[in-house]
């Protein structure tokens, strides 16, 4: 395999320094709000984004004070974005079905998807507020029937952002929460005084609010690992350097730290990608937070064929693959390891991330090996129940119940099937031997 790095980005090394800084901050964030509740949560929405509050829930009057700030035009685009991002998850909540099966006669064995009971779903804010966040985490959960949905999302100078707000109670959330950062995802998964504790935590954020929910697992659940945003083009030479450096720049722009990787078979392309990105960084508005992504985290990758591309793609795992090449489906077909593939030069993340009907909460960091993004089956507990209805089954089960237990050496596990074997089917198997 011969793979030549045009651009490299941060070393491991490095990365894990900062990863060490932030878990140390996070840990002891933590640790604050468990110890003092409301008292930890107010310093911190003061120290972080200057606003002191009597509540941090917004009443049903500041909701509808937040949402008649917002235009005419924006509120029926946000309406058309949950319609598609609705109709999406809905079709993804009819293919999943309780199920029912007789496997031996008078054996029923069966599931059931449970909502979970509350949620909490983060909506990042910051230097750029994600409205589209409250639809894919507050919707969804409406859609998948959480009876409790809890959201919050930071002030913008000072004040709940209109128009997030407006997503959030249109979305169907439950309590809206002018919070940010760590304060948010603590306060809703430890609890204080007056916020009652979530069951799971949901949504993206920074790498802050990334290492506090990894941090939180266990006490609560969570979706996954959704840190720094990180997108890749997969190119060949059916498509041209603007592309490319359009697709890597703007999602680049997200934060100091978002990774953008091109994967490509032509070094002329490369070259040209690299020469393109220089000169938007020129013209880019957001090219003071975008130049130092792509100068820290950027990546050019050169491989000698699509296999070789393949590979390193689904070695690296990113979030969001943006695959514009000869063969689409081909990619489609054999990817195994990523966050969201966008098909085809016509296709792109932005649509993803805001309105396509696609969940935008992606895994990061390689979780795409193991875990696919937010969907309405994350908010589904999926639970198995069995019933046996006829004695014979009873004793028949039972026997086979006895012995396997005894092999392991659990007797008293035995005796559980044993008594149904002498209950229902008339046989005597003295206590603490295997059933015959």
């Amino acid at each position: 395999m011969t793979i030549d790095h045009l651009k490299t980005a941060k070393s491991e090394a490095e990365r894990s320094e900062d990863d060490a800084r932030t878990r140390s901050v996070v840990e002891a964030t933590l640790k604050d709000i468990e110890a003092r509740g409301d008292a930890a949560v107010a310093d911190l929405s003061q120290k972080f984004d200057n606003v002191s509050r009597p509540s941090f829930r917004l009443t049903p009057s500041e909701i509808e004070a937040a949402m008649q700030k917002v235009g005419t035009r924006d509120m029926e685009d946000i309406r058309f974005a949950q319609s598609q991002i609705r109709r999406f998850a809905e079709a993804q909540r009819a293919s999943m079905t309780d199920i029912e099966v007789e496997t031996l006669p008078g054996v029923i064995l069966g599931h059931k998807h449970i909502p979970v009971q509350s949620v909490g779903c983060y909506v990042p804010g910051g230097k750029f507020p994600m409205v589209a966040s409250a639809h894919m985490s507050v919707l969804t959960a409406n859609v998948a029937g959480v009876p409790r949905i809890v959201a919050s999302a930071p002030p913008v100078k000072g004040e709940p952002h209109p128009a997030i707000v407006a997503a959030m109670h249109m979305g169907g959330a439950h309590e809206i929460y002018v919070l940010g950062g760590i304060q948010a995802v603590g306060a809703m998964a430890i609890g204080t005084e007056t916020i009652d504790p979530v069951h799971m935590l949901v949504g993206p954020g920074n790498a802050f609010v990334a290492e506090a929910k990894r941090q939180l697992f266990g006490r609560v659940g969570i979706d996954l690992f959704a840190g720094p945003t990180e997108t890749m083009v997969i190119a060949d030479d059916t498509v041209d350097a603007e592309l490319c450096a359009t697709d890597l720049l703007g999602q680049a722009e997200h934060g100091y730290n978002s990774p953008a990787c091109l994967i490509t078979t032509s070094r002329k392309l490369a070259e040209a990608t690299l020469a393109e990105i220089d000169r938007l960084l020129t013209i880019l508005p957001t090219s003071d937070t975008a130049a130092i992504s792509w100068r820290d985290y950027g990546e050019v990758i050169l491989c000698d064929s699509h296999d070789e591309m393949l590979a390193v793609a689904n070695d690296m795992a990113y979030e969001h693959v943006q695959v514009m090449t000869d063969r689409d489906d081909w990619y489609l077909e054999n990817m195994h390891s990523y966050g969201a593939l966008f098909l085809g030069p016509r296709t792109n993340v932005a649509n993803g991330d805001k309105v396509i009907g696609t969940n935008h909460t992606l895994p990061t960091k390689k979780a795409g090996r193991y875990t696919g993004g937010l969907w309405v089956g994350k908010f589904l507990k999926t639970h198995s129940y069995q019933k046996v209805t006829t004695d014979e089954a009873a004793a028949h089960i039972g026997e086979y119940g006895s012995r396997l237990c005894m092999l392991e050496g659990f007797v008293g596990h035995a005796e559980q099937c044993n008594v149904r074997v002498r209950r229902y089917g008339g046989r005597n198997v003295p206590y603490g031997e295997a059933a015959d």
